[in-house]
């Protein structure tokens, strides 16, 4: 076909071809017919003729009709070597044709394949694009969220809900005593504390929709997957037990979730890392933590907070007092960040300017 190996043409190259020696087997095989024709005609023409030869009466009239048949039978036969060759040559379009309808079909599935291909880059392409414009979206709106949750000029909000149904933990105790590290602060005027001394699943939920805090502190019993609310009972009774998971969901539920959770009660850091996927702070105890502990550490981290101190500064005050005045057996309280946030950075009172 001309072309050369290892190259293929082009779909419509092949179907240019096709069309032109498609027309060219129709044109000989009109040819083939018409000289198909033409022998018959002139064969009849010589039958005719010898006939003729055979009736005439006269010598000259029968040698006449003889040379007339035999200029016939040779026009027949010349029209029969070039219905012969014609049909030789419409033979040679026809597999010409066939050829090229091979080729064509291998050039239309390697078009397909090529468009294919393409419609799958541009459409993974698009799927890039659009995936790089959802990023940016998303870390665009991220960084508003974490600009937004910035402490505005507002009173730093604090939830306080401590829980002991057993009346084993002293709860009133460590809220006091934050009430007047609070008290006592620089920056005294730019916190409220909504405290609950017996804190119900209710007081929580109740808390997180109309007061709005910016820290929710619970102090009382809770596991690595539990903590423990109270009921709404005078006596002792056992307490509410709430999961980490339905807990983490409350906390996540409100417009805008607080930016710190603290859980000052025993083996509650291994929550912050399901509450951190909502909020960008969480604080939780690595172990058992007695009520000493437990209410030193939370006194000086508010002291510190209010005093205008970073998240990570009333942190690690709080761990220092309970290194210096606490048990040497238990495990210090562990502050967990978003990954996006850095504590250092982050404060909970902006005094006015």
């Amino acid at each position: 076909m001309g072309e050369s190996k290892g190259h293929v043409m082009s779909a419509s190259y092949y179907r240019s071809q096709l069309d032109h020696k498609q027309k060219a087997r129709a044109a000989a095989d009109k040819k083939v017919g018409e000289y198909r024709k033409k022998e018959a005609d002139k064969r009849a023409a010589a039958a005719k003729a010898q006939a003729a030869a055979a009736k005439a009466s006269s010598k000259s009239t029968r040698n006449s009709k003889l040379r007339e048949a035999e200029r016939q039978e040779d026009a027949a036969n010349a029209a029969a070597r070039d219905a012969a060759s014609w049909s030789g040559k419409a033979a040679r379009f026809g597999k010409e044709a066939a050829d090229l309808q091979v080729n064509l079909a291998k050039a239309e599935q390697a078009e397909r394949k090529r468009e294919r291909k393409e419609s799958e880059r541009k459409a993974a392409a698009e799927r890039r694009k659009i995936n790089s414009r959802l990023s940016l979206t998303e870390e665009h709106v991220e960084s508003v969220i974490r600009q937004l949750r910035e402490p505005k000029k507002e009173k730093l909000r604090v939830l306080m809900l401590g829980a002991a149904s057993g009346g084993d933990l002293r709860v009133n105790r460590e809220q006091a005593r934050i009430r007047s590290a609070v008290e006592r602060s620089l920056h005294r005027d730019l916190v409220e504390l909504d405290v609950h001394p017996a804190a119900t699943i209710e007081h929580l939920l109740d808390g997180l929709t109309r007061f709005r805090p910016h820290v929710v502190h619970f102090s009382g019993h809770s596991d690595k997957d539990l903590i423990v609310f109270e009921q709404d009972l005078d006596e002792p009774h056992d307490g509410a037990i709430v999961s980490a998971r339905a807990f983490s969901s409350a906390i996540k539920a409100v417009d805008e979730p607080p930016l710190l959770v603290l859980l000052n009660s025993c083996h509650s850091a291994a929550q912050s890392k399901r509450l951190v996927e909502t909020v960008p702070f969480a604080i939780g105890m690595a172990d058992e933590v007695d009520d000493t502990d437990a209410i030193n550490y939370a006194a000086r981290f508010y002291t510190s907070v209010a005093d205008g101190q970073s998240i990570q500064a009333a942190h690690m005050m709080g761990r220092a007092i309970v290194e210096m005045t606490g048990s040497p057996d238990h495990e210090l309280p562990v502050l967990t960040c978003a990954s996006d946030v850095d504590p250092s950075e982050a404060f909970l009172v902006q005094p006015p300017h």
